[in-house]
Order: C-alpha cells, then sequence, then structure tokens
C-alpha cells in the first residue's frame, strides 16, 4: 500500500491505494466523482481528462501516486455556486453533446486549450486541439461551436473579474 494526499476539487484528500491505482480509479472508486470516464482504458478516447495542477492529462494513462501532493480538478469541480463554468454552459447552449459520455473529458480538453491558447480560436484550432477526444454520437460541428462560445465567455468572465 502506498499513502497519496493532493487536492481535489479543492478539498484535501489522503488515502491509502495500491501503487497500481490508475488516477482514474481512484478519483471514480474511492472518491466516487464519477464524471470522468473510461471509455478505453488506453489513452485514445479522452473522456478521462482531468486537470493536474493546471494540465489536461488523461487519467487512465496516469497513476495516482503520480498525483501525490497535486492539485487535481475534475468536471465536478467545474461549477460555482449553482452557475455552470462556461465552458459547461457553452455545451449545453450550443448542443455539444448528446449521450454525454465524452462530453466531460471533452470540457476538460476544451478548457485546457483555451487556458493554454487564448479564446481566439478558429474550428481548425479547436479540431486539432480535441483530436485526442472521440465521441461516437456526433459529427463534431456543434462539439466545435461549443468550444469556440465558450472560450468567448470563458474570456469575457476573465475580463469582468479583472475589472472588479
Amino acid at each position: 500500500m502506498a499513502t497519496v494526499s493532493m487536492t481535489v476539487n479543492g478539498k484535501a484528500v489522503t488515502a491509502d491505494i495500491d501503487p497500481r491505482t490508475l488516477l482514474v480509479q481512484f478519483l471514480r472508486e474511492q472518491l466516487r466523482l464519477t464524471g470522468s470516464h473510461v471509455g478505453c482504458d488506453t489513452s485514445h478516447c479522452g473522456a478521462c481528462v482531468v486537470h493536474v495542477d493546471g494540465r489536461a492529462v488523461k487519467s487512465c494513462t496516469m497513476l495516482a501516486a503520480q498525483a501525490d501532493g497535486a492539485h487535481v480538478l475534475t468536471i465536478e469541480g467545474l461549477a460555482a455556486n449553482g452557475a455552470l463554468h462556461p465552458m459547461q454552459q457553452a455545451f449545453r447552449d450550443h448542443h455539444g453533446l448528446q449521450c454525454g459520455f465524452c462530453t466531460p473529458g471533452m470540457i476538460m480538453s476544451a478548457i485546457d486549450l483555451v487556458n493554454r491558447r487564448g479564446p481566439n480560436l478558429d474550428d481548425n484550432i479547436i479540431r486539432d486541439e480535441l483530436k485526442g477526444n472521440l465521441c461516437r454520437c456526433t459529427g463534431y460541428h456543434n462539439v466545435v461551436k461549443a468550444v469556440g462560445a465558450g472560450a468567448r465567455a470563458m474570456a469575457a468572465q476573465r475580463q469582468q473579474r479583472a475589472a472588479e
């Protein structure tokens, strides 16, 4: 057994785990944060994407022990005070989901994209950046629209906070 400590969605967490436990298993099975999904178990689909220390990672290929001391953000940690994160709201408003299985990973990847590249994203950049996130339901058209709208909404929210 190994002991891990990390901050998950703003809360300190310490647990004893098998050293072979994947981060996605730890989140889903021990912390009961089931928004991150296991779709392929081989790092191809992106349904398991979470943020570790501010960067998107596929949690099915990262050991929980590798996140020891890290700040982990999952889809459950995005909404604040009952309001959806701007990217979540954009996916809702622009119908960027169907069955919803891939949506948490798409949203987490999209937020990472905006944080890295800024809000001025054309469709080609969005499609290229999300190629590690697979959706089996859509043709990605609405996903791309949602990410663009979410990027603009994130930028507007940042400007509003800076003005306050």
